[in-house]
């Protein structure tokens, strides 16, 4: 019984230095988690926020607001580009889907733009197209003349 209580004792006395989480290797892809909070409520909200070791950082919230349920949700991220910038992205997610917001993101050109004249060409073509149609003539360009 005292061998029994002795190897408990030596046992417990050692257990921090056999329980120790294991370090990352340098060639490893592993990253530690600093902070990861969950909270789930039962009416089917939530948020979470995370944290990692190499600078990502992410934070979410959601709630079945959305039509028949639907889960409505809002968050951000963060971390370092492979070249070195600092990407922060905005989002919702709702009916109207995913809308992300970030400086990184690529932005399409004011509209109108300026339209290529070309473009102006064929349509003043259509146009004069259209009307001739409309009074029964003939394309100069397309088709024969009516023998009419």
């Amino acid at each position: 019984m005292k061998l029994v209580v002795i190897s408990v004792v030596i046992a417990v006395a050692f257990a921090d230095r056999l329980y120790d989480a294991p370090a990352a290797r340098a060639d490893s892809d592993e990253v530690a988690i600093l902070r990861d909070d969950r909270v789930i409520e039962d009416d089917g909200r939530y948020n979470f926020d995370m944290e990692t070791a190499n600078g990502i950082v992410m934070s979410e919230s959601g709630s079945p607001d959305g039509p028949e349920g639907a889960i409505n949700s809002a968050g951000s991220f963060s971390y370092t580009a492979p070249d070195g910038s600092d990407i922060h992205l905005q989002y919702v997610a709702d009916e109207n889907g995913f809308q992300p917001q970030g400086d990184h993101l690529p932005v399409a050109p004011e509209f109108p733009h300026p339209i290529p004249q070309f473009v102006l060409d064929q349509i003043a073509f259509a146009a004069e197209e259209d009307a001739r149609n409309a009074r029964g003539e003939v394309s100069r360009s397309y088709g024969t003349p009516n023998d009419d």
